[in-house]
Parts: C-alpha cells; sequence; structure tokens
C-alpha cells in the first residue's frame, strides 16, 4: 500500500529545492548581465540617458537582486522550518491544547491564524527594515521617516484586523458547518469580499495611509478631462497623493471600481513630467481599460481562486496532506485552520513554475496599452514619459533576457521604445 504522506512529502521537497535553484540561477544571471552592461549605456538611449544614470540603475538592480537572493533562501528554510521541522505543527498543538478550546472551535482556530501571521510578520521585520532604511535610502528613495513606518505598520494592523479577521472567521465556519461543497460557499463569499475591496479601497482605506486632494492644476485639469472624454472614459474625479512623503518614486493609477473609480497621480510624477508626458501616461492606463485588461484580470482571479478553492476542499479532507507536510492533525477540534495555513504555505511553491506564463501575459497588456496611447497622444510624449521614469525609478536598461521573461510583469525599456518607434 503506497504511503502517501511520503510521497507528497518527497513532491513538496523536490519542488521546493527546485524552485530555490531556479529563482538563484535566475537572479545570478541577472547580475552578471546587469554587471556586464554597466559601464556603457546602450547606444539607442545614449542621447538621453547619462552614464552616471545607468550606473546607478545597474548597482540599484544588483543591489536589489542580492538581497533578494538573500530574502529568498531565508523564505525557503522558513518555510521547512514551518513545515517538515514541526514548526507549525508545535504551535498548533500548543493552541489545541490551551484554555481557548473552550470558547468553541472557531476561537482556537483564529488564535492560530493570528500567531501564525505574528511571528511570520516578527520574522519578516528585519528584512522590511532593511529594504526601507537601508536599501532604499542609499539610492535616494526612502522619504520616510521611522515614525511614519510605526504609524503605518499599526494602521495596517488595524485594517487587517478589522477586514481580515471577519472574512476569515466566516470562511472558517463556512469550512466546518456548510458541508461538502464548503469550499463553492467560500469562494463566492471570498469573491464579494474583494469586489467589495474593490469599491471601497479609494475613498475608505487608501485615505488612512496618504492624503488625496483634489488635481488644482486648471491646464492639466482641462488636458486630462478632454483626453478622457475622446476616449470615451468616466472617473470619479481626478486625485494628486502625497506619495513623495514616502518614497521618491513616481506613478499614476486607477483604482475602484464601477462607478468608484478614479484617477490618482502621485506628486512625484507631476513634478517629473510635462503635461503631454502625463497625458500620455494616463493614455497608457486608459488604453488597460479600453482593451479590457482590468475586467479580464478579474475573471482570471474568480477563476484561479475557484480552482484554488476546490483544491483546498479536497486537500482539508487528506490525512497525507497534513502529515506529508509534518503536522499531526487534530483529533478532538477542527483541523481547517491548519489547512488553510498549510496551502497558503504549500501552493506558491508549485505556482511559481508557472508564472512566466503570467508575465508574458502582462507584457502583452502593456504593449497593447502602450500602442492605445500613441494613438490618442504623441508618441513621442509617451516614449519621453517612460524614458525619465525608468531614469527616476532606477530601472535598468539592460536586464537579463532570461530574466526579463520569467519575472517581468512589464517589457524593458529596449522593448517597449522599440515597439513605438515606427509610430514616433
Amino acid at each position: 500500500m503506497t504511503d502517501y504522506s511520503l510521497v507528497f512529502t518527497g513532491l513538496f521537497s523536490t519542488v521546493l529545492v527546485l524552485g530555490l535553484l531556479i529563482k538563484f540561477y535566475l537572479t545570478s544571471r541577472q547580475i552578471r548581465y546587469v554587471a556586464r552592461h554597466k559601464e556603457n549605456v546602450p547606444v539607442v538611449f545614449a542621447a538621453t540617458i547619462s552614464l552616471q544614470a545607468h550606473q546607478k540603475a545597474a548597482d540599484y538592480t544588483i543591489a536589489k537582486a542580492r538581497f533578494g537572493m538573500l530574502q529568498t533562501a531565508f523564505g525557503a528554510v522558513l518555510l521547512l522550518g514551518w513545515t517538515l521541522l514541526g514548526g507549525l505543527d508545535a504551535l498548533n498543538q500548543a493552541v489545541t491544547h490551551s484554555n481557548l478550546v473552550a470558547y468553541g472551535s472557531l476561537v482556537p482556530q483564529l488564535a492560530l491564524l493570528v500567531a501564525f501571521a505574528v511571528i511570520s510578520g516578527l520574522l519578516d521585520l528585519p528584512f522590511t527594515l532593511y529594504a526601507t532604511f537601508r536599501l532604499e535610502q542609499r539610492f535616494g528613495f526612502n522619504k520616510m521617516t521611522f515614525r511614519l513606518w510605526l504609524v503605518d505598520l499599526a494602521k495596517s494592523l488595524l485594517v487587517g484586523a478589522v477586514v481580515g479577521l471577519p472574512i476569515i472567521a466566516l470562511i472558517l465556519w463556512l469550512m466546518g458547518s456548510a458541508g461538502r461543497l464548503w469550499w463553492l460557499w467560500a469562494w463566492g463569499v471570498w469573491m464579494c469580499f474583494n469586489l467589495l475591496v474593490l469599491v471601497l479601497f479609494p475613498t475608505v482605506i487608501a485615505p488612512l495611509f496618504n492624503k488625496f486632494k483634489p488635481l488644482d492644476d486648471q491646464n492639466l485639469k482641462a488636458r486630462v478631462t478632454a483626453l478622457m472624454q475622446r476616449c470615451g472614459f468616466a472617473a470619479k474625479g481626478l486625485f494628486v497623493m502625497d506619495g513623495s512623503k514616502r518614497s521618491a518614486h513616481a506613478n499614476a493609477y486607477f483604482t475602484g471600481f464601477g462607478a468608484a473609480k478614479r484617477v490618482v497621480f502621485y506628486d512625484t510624477l507631476l513634478k517629473q513630467l510635462s503635461p503631454g508626458e502625463v497625458d500620455a501616461v494616463l493614455a497608457h492606463e486608459l488604453g488597460h481599460f479600453k482593451h479590457k485588461h482590468i475586467i479580464k484580470r478579474i475573471i482570471a482571479m474568480f477563476a484561479m481562486s475557484l480552482v484554488g478553492f476546490a483544491l483546498l476542499g479536497w486537500l482539508s479532507s487528506q490525512t497525507w496532506f497534513y502529515t506529508g507536510l509534518g503536522i499531526r492533525p487534530n483529533v478532538a477540534v477542527s483541523n481547517d485552520a491548519i489547512a488553510l495555513l498549510l496551502f497558503m504555505l504549500v501552493v506558491p511553491l508549485f505556482s511559481f513554475f508557472v508564472s512566466p506564463v503570467f508575465a508574458q501575459l502582462s507584457r502583452k497588456h502593456e504593449f497593447e496599452a502602450d500602442a492605445y496611447a500613441v494613438l490618442q497622444t504623441d508618441g513621442r510624449d509617451l516614449q519621453s514619459a517612460l524614458l525619465k521614469l525608468y531614469q527616476d525609478n532606477a530601472s535598468t536598461l539592460t536586464p537579463d533576457p532570461v530574466y526579463v521573461k520569467f519575472y517581468y510583469s512589464h517589457p524593458p525599456a529596449s522593448e517597449r521604445l522599440g515597439r513605438m518607434a515606427p509610430s514616433i
């Protein structure tokens, strides 16, 4: 008789090691490739990008890649610690044998999830602090004070508790009370929750962290409004966000859903781009809506989450799923929370191998949005805007092609501008 626990342990270990080796290989390629092209600006950018800016982007990319390798290695060790080395099992047993079981089955399960989140957050804290106050600070991007970081952390924890705990509690209740098809009900609840967050984020959640004021540049407002009308797009309003209090990185985005959509510009973006360039960047974002990229991504999210919940529904009833990952299933109390945790820990290992497919699809969408922007505005404005954003965000102009195909959700500068060249 096959011991499925040992089979699953072997599969889990193999996928973990293989994924780790591939990540290290790809990141090493990226570091070597960027370093090899650091001393010379690519010919196509020589007239617009200085050698100093090119080298800063190379150094920033290499520093982030090396730091990412450290995080990846730590994450793999931590995952082993939680699973096969018994960390999650010990935490589960501690909660199971505590006085919390006297309050019913839901309370100890929520306590397990909260304890796991707190411990994981504390273990990840040094990496977060280093990334913000050393890495980003070193390259001049961090504008956040330690006090603001603490305030953001407190707000994030509060929002997570207020928003996250009720939905998790409802899903756990459905797992224990809705029968064999609980996963279908849970999927429906999860989708409704995500749509609700899309509606509430612009007006309720985002203002907790940033200040949003209406765009007061009347000339720019007139240009942007005319562009949106020409494209057949309506938004709730045009807003400027005080992104500069946290970072020097620049961006613009649409947020919200349905009638709650709004256009948000980082204040750093408006300082760096001309009105025509702002038009071009906005037209690119409008291109995503015109090509229905947002709707397609939401539908894809619905489909993948349905498959995920169905898979969780099956795995949660398989003893080997727990024992194969170093967990002793509970006998007297529910295993639903531990099933959720194991699923969230294991799924990223397997989904990593299909990530290039989604990265390729995302790059295709970016090309389509660029093409739309070139039709609606002056293509030279989009080209110059992208060059400024690549330079200001220290994005390397010479990424490794293999690394790009695996990781990049946006095409590298040479490919994007090369596609635009015939139209400019």
